[in-house]
């Protein structure tokens, strides 16, 4: 990668990064990244899921003999409902919008192996290049799939990156299998009797009964789950409608629930209705559990999992990649390709410690590390050229 090249990706990274748009509103972003391909030469479709972008790249005759005809290579675009903190000249300019995720710098690391597999490198076979909007709240993949993404854009296989504060940066980790949990909402609401705080003998306490629902959900992990599968359950939220001398009459609590395996999350979401009911029915009140899901796991098929793992070592080098790291709890939406197509996830180290790359993601003072953009750019090429021939750059 060229001097010229590096500055670029952090140059749009930065332009990113000032512009932020929450889900399926990601219209600027959807020009610029769209107007970016085809500066490079590189096919466009607009418009794919609402506001994603699919950039299509084909050497020779689209066919690699004994290898994947073609394969995708994922970012996703939107960006969070925060107010950023930390006086950075390349700052969001839009009020209570911010990249603070990074997706910006996923786009840009993504932008930069297409202008690198756009100007040379001999492989053969398709790159599809997908910019997906809306993967905060788990809507995104699926309208993008919904929309035809791959009937119209065929591959073999789909990969893509995400980075994570705690790890070192420019680092590369991934597993086979499970990677990144499921997530399940829970909402109940409880509903009492109400009325005044000074004759508790006249109510049906929604708000006690809330607070034994929210200890008692706790024992499923402790008692219900196998001691050997993984699990959480969080109340996140709890709303009433009284007042500081009036007991209320309806309490909702909100939350939510990870896991990895189907018949971890049937079993959650089980246990919570029946805990919840139970309870209610114990203090005369009554409730409604309503329970959705938002993301599958993540599963990484073993065989993408070793073709990424080949092209991290060559874009980083043995010592900086693990090929068996450990799964997290959080979610994502790439998990809906996943389970339609061979895919692999991975994490490109951000930062560690309370310095620069290492604070968390969604804090309004998070930024993304510029010093890793070259790291997940060459990644992405080294696997284009690993999958479609031609070996390394």
């Amino acid at each position: 990668m060229t001097d010229e090249l590096r500055s670029q990706l952090r140059e749009w990274r930065h332009h990113l990064h000032r512009r932020p748009e929450v889900g399926f509103e990601e219209h600027d972003t959807s020009d610029f990244i769209a107007e970016t391909l085809d500066e490079l030469g590189i096919d466009v479709a607009r418009g794919v899921g609402g506001t994603g972008v699919v950039g299509t790249l084909t050497r020779g005759d689209g066919v690699a003999p004994g290898r994947g005809r073609a394969i995708g290579l994922r970012a996703d675009m939107d960006a969070l409902t925060l107010h950023e903190v930390g006086g950075r000249e390349y700052g969001s300019t839009r009020d209570g919008v911010m990249h603070a995720c990074g997706h910006d710098g996923h786009m840009a690391m993504l932008l930069g192996a297409a202008a690198v597999l756009a100007t040379g490198g001999a492989f053969v076979g398709t790159v599809r290049f997908v910019f997906q909007p809306a993967e905060e709240h788990g809507r995104g993949a699926a309208a993008m799939l919904d929309d035809g993404l791959l009937e119209r854009f065929p591959m073999d296989a789909m990969y893509g990156l995400h980075n994570m504060p705690g790890i070192p940066a420019g680092h590369l980790h991934t597993r086979a299998r499970a990677i990144m949990a499921s997530e399940d909402n829970f909402t109940i609401t409880v509903h009492g009797r109400g009325g005044h705080a000074s004759r508790p003998q006249a109510v049906i306490d929604p708000l006690l009964v809330a607070a034994e629902i929210v200890v008692a959900l706790q024992s499923i992990v402790a008692r219900s789950v196998d001691p050997l599968d993984t699990a959480v359950v969080s109340c996140t939220e709890i709303h009433g409608d009284g007042a500081r001398n009036a007991i209320p009459s309806t309490v909702v609590i909100s939350g939510d629930t990870r896991s990895f395996a189907a018949e971890v999350e049937d079993l959650l979401g089980r246990r919570i209705r029946e805990i919840a009911g139970g309870i209610c029915a114990a203090h005369g009140a009554t409730c409604e559990v309503a329970y959705t899901n938002s993301f599958r796991p993540t599963i990484n098929d073993p065989g993408c999992a070793d073709a990424a793992v080949a092209a991290a070592v060559a874009a980083v080098g043995a010592g900086r990649v693990d090929g068996g790291c450990a799964p997290v709890m959080a979610s994502e939406d790439f998990a809906a390709y996943a389970e339609r197509i061979p895919a692999c996830f991975v994490f490109i180290g951000n930062g560690v410690g309370t310095g620069r790359g290492g604070t968390p993601l969604h804090s309004r003072d998070y930024d993304f590390n510029d010093d890793i953009l070259d790291a997940g750019a060459d990644f992405y090429v080294n696997l284009v050229h690993q999958q479609l021939g031609g070996g390394r750059l």
